[in-house]
Formats: structure tokens, sequence, C-alpha cells
């Protein structure tokens, strides 16, 4: 087996309907470490467990506090660990295939609320006008409050063409929103490309699926056929991506860097947690892939002035991408800063058709800086008209996060932020709605035109 196959390595937050690509742990046979059992705390265990079995208003069975027991440890280490027993276990292999209708956001919780970290484009959810920032107060006509990460997510999902409605809490809106979403297999285009102007152009990835790595080698061959040429400048736009395979992002990486430069590396307690890679096939192909799509690209790629867009919902995968390509120098980093989910999970596989999803690594990019609960700092601060520049509760982040895993190399966020040159765009009306990422009225897009630009110039002279 490869060595991502070994792992299972999730580069991706908690999503409600979207197709969740992971690679399985091949460690169910392996041994488990022997530690002393605590006796006294087992001690504590079993004299609760015997007043809940004796005292309780209602009788409850032993499978079923056991079961709550250990979800409550695992789900008290971070966000992203969980205990997933028959029923999780099946929703999230079915997830991986994408065989179940969903809605197509990804979400966290703050505050005993859903929050929405980011609407995947052209979903359900994105095209009914949920937006990133979002707090989910009711599902039909239930309330969210008291319920977890994982029903909530089970709430949304369903079957394709069903519907849900939502009740949502809006910054600037003065009463709650309700939102009827119809839910649909959920089928992601990852990438989208387009000729900006003559020389230039606009590279958009949503998610990191499957075959992100070689529908991005195929665009980026087409553009510069339909350029006649090699191209003057090239964005990259990784904003509101919430992530996807690791593979993917070693893929995107591997584009634009010289081959076998280290793109990512984790680090944990095991063996298995340790690992380098590197923009090299071995890496970015998935098993059984007959050539290496990547060969397809243009050499001028590797060279082509390079300005990446990120944002507070460019999490994970995104994170690793924009982190390989600042440390390399390769790219000009723009945007506001990203959303700082720098952990690894493994699917464990248990009896019983249960599992353990549990966070065994944290990611640092190529010059040792951990992404963990601090994420990206723009190399140039760019900030959306929509937030008239603004920081708000609305911007939710991984240091957001209840219990959410630590940087093990802290450094001064506000500092670095503070040290980055800034434009601010003039102030949006509250009821004016986000430009189109891509469109002519995308801010943030013609701020790394007018660099792409300033840097032909320069050559030019």
């Amino acid at each position: 087996m490869r060595i991502l196959e070994k792992t299972g390595l999730i580069a991706l937050g908690l999503v409600a309907g979207v197709s969740l690509s992971l690679h399985y742990a091949a460690m169910a046979d392996k041994e488990t470490v022997a530690t002393p059992l605590p006796i006294d705390e087992l001690r504590a265990f079993s004299e609760v467990f015997g007043q809940i079995k004796s005292s309780y208003v209602e009788p409850v069975s032993d499978k079923q506090l056991f079961t709550d027991a250990i979800k409550g440890m695992v789900g008290g280490l971070d966000p992203h660990s969980a205990y997933l027993d028959a029923e999780d276990y099946k929703e999230l292999q079915a997830g991986t295939q994408g065989e179940f209708g969903g809605l197509g956001i990804e979400v966290g919780m703050e505050d005993g609320l859903i929050k929405v970290i980011s609407p995947i484009e052209d979903t359900p959810a994105y095209v009914a006008g949920v937006k990133a920032g979002d707090l989910i107060l009711k599902l039909d006509d239930t309330l969210v409050k008291g319920m977890s990460l994982n029903d909530a997510v089970k709430r949304m999902r369903g079957k394709p063409g069903s519907k849900i409605v939502l009740t949502i809490l809006r910054k600037n809106e003065h009463k709650p929103l309700v939102i009827t979403v119809t839910r649909a297999v959920i089928k992601v285009q990852s990438v989208k490309a387009k000729m900006v102007e003559p020389g230039y152009a606009f590279v958009r990835i949503t998610q990191f699926q499957e075959h992100t790595g070689e529908s991005l080698a195929t665009a980026l061959d087409k553009l510069v056929k339909e350029n006649k040429g090699p191209l003057k400048g090239l964005v990259l736009d990784l904003r509101n991506d919430p992530g996807g395979l690791l593979d993917g992002a070693v893929a995107v990486s591997a584009a634009f860097l010289a081959p076998d430069a280290l793109v990512v590396y984790t680090d944990g307690r095991t063996p298995e947690a340790k690992m380098h890679l590197t923009a090299s096939p071995e890496y970015y192909l998935r098993s059984g892939a007959k050539k290496d799509y990547e060969k397809i690209i243009p050499a001028s790629i590797k060279s082509v002035p390079l300005v990446v867009l990120v944002n507070g919902g460019s999490a994970s995968a995104s994170e690793i991408v924009a982190g390989a390509l600042q440390d390399h120098k390769r790219a000009v980093i723009m945007g506001t800063q990203t959303f700082g989910k720098g952990s690894v999970q493994t699917v464990l596989p248990l009896g019983n058709n249960t599992a353990l999803k549990l966070t065994t690594a944290r990611y640092y990019t190529p010059s040792g800086r951990s992404i963990q609960a601090k994420g990206i700092v723009p190399d140039i601060i760019v900030d959306d008209p929509a937030s008239s520049g603004t920081e708000s509760v609305f911007n939710l982040r991984e240091a957001d996060l209840g219990k959410h895993l630590t940087n093990d190399k802290p450094s001064d966020d506000k500092s670095d932020l503070q040290r980055k040159p800034r434009i601010e765009p003039k102030a949006a009306p509250e009821t004016s709605a986000p430009a189109e990422f891509g469109s002519k009225d995308d801010f943030q897009l013609g701020q790394a035109m007018n660099l792409l630009k300033g840097i032909s110039i320069l050559q030019g002279k």
C-alpha cells in the first residue's frame, strides 16, 4: 500500500453533505500499547455507572452508557476527534463515496450553535444563499442548542430531493432568516479556470478532490494554449476552499514547485504520523494511476508570476498549498488570514463496524511553521469589502473552536499581521452582497491583477 493509504490522513473539516474523501488506516490489527490502568479513576467511573443503573429516572442500557462514555472521552480531546459507532461509521463511509444527499456546507460548533465555515460553490446551500459565518439556530423545527455536531450533520444529510428548513442568524440582519434548502447528491466542480484578460489567467479550486490535480493540469495546459504562449501572470484562488484530499494538495503544489520540493510534513507520537511529502508522483498520484498527468503542464507554469488568494474560509489542504508556495517564495499570498486547521485525523477501524477518528499529528509548512490554530498570514493583507475591513465575531477560525489543539510553535499573530502591507477597500454598504469570486467586481482579484501587472512591468524593464 502507498504511504498515504497507510496513515488515513484527512485534510478536511467536518462537512454536512460534501463528498468527503479520505484514506482509511490499515491499522486495525496493530497492537495497542499497554499502559497501566488508572485504578482510582476506574473506581470513580464504576461508582457513577452503578448509580445511574440503580437510580436514574429511566432504565438505560449498558451499551448506551458505554457508547456515550466513549464518545464523551474522545469528544473531549479536540473538535475533530470522534468515536464513530456503527451508524456514524456507515455515514462516514457513505460520505467518502458521494452516495448521499446533503447541503454542501462545512460546519463547526460555536456557543452551542452550528456555524457555517464555508458553503461549497454550486451546491444546494450555496445556491440557496447560505453564507460563511451564518449561525444555524434551527434545523426544521428542532433547535440545535445542545445538539452534538455529528447529530446536526446527520440531520442535514438525507435523501436527494428532500427539503430542510434552516433558521439562520446572520450579521447585520435584525431578525432570523428562514432558508429552505433542497438536498442533492453533492458533485462539486473542483477546478474552474478562465482568461481574465490577454496574458492573465484565473484558476479557482473549490475543494480538493480525487481528480483535482489532473483537472488542474488540464486547465493549465488549456490556458497556455488559449493564450498562444506563456502567461504573464496567474491568480490561484483558494478562498472559501475547506480542503479535501491531502494528495490533492500535494498535486496542486507540485504543479508550481520544482520537482521533489518539500510540500508539507507531519509530526506526531507514532512513526506513521511522521511524514515528509514532496512534489513527486509517489505522493500525489493515486494508486492504480497509469501515468503522471502533471507532465502535460507547460514548463512555463513553473515560473509564471503567481498570486494566491486566501481568506478565513481557506482551510486545511488549502493552507498546505498556500504555506508551501509561500515558504518556497513561489507565490505572493494575498487576502486575509486562513482558518488554521493544521491537524491530521486518522480513521482507525475498530470492532463491531465502529471506528475512531483520532487527531494523530500536526501539519507543518516546509520552513517548519505550524498551521494549527493560526493558519497562513498573507504576504499582503487585502480585506473583503463585505467585511469592511473589520474583525468580527462572525469570522470563525480554528482558534475559536472549543478544545482546539494548540499551536506548538506559537508566534505573535497580531505582530505578524501588523507587519504585513494592507490594502483596505472603501466600506461597503451593509445591504450590499459580496461580489462573486472571479467576477469583474471581485476587489481582491482586482488587487491581485494589479500586482501581477506591476511585476510584468518590472520584468519588462
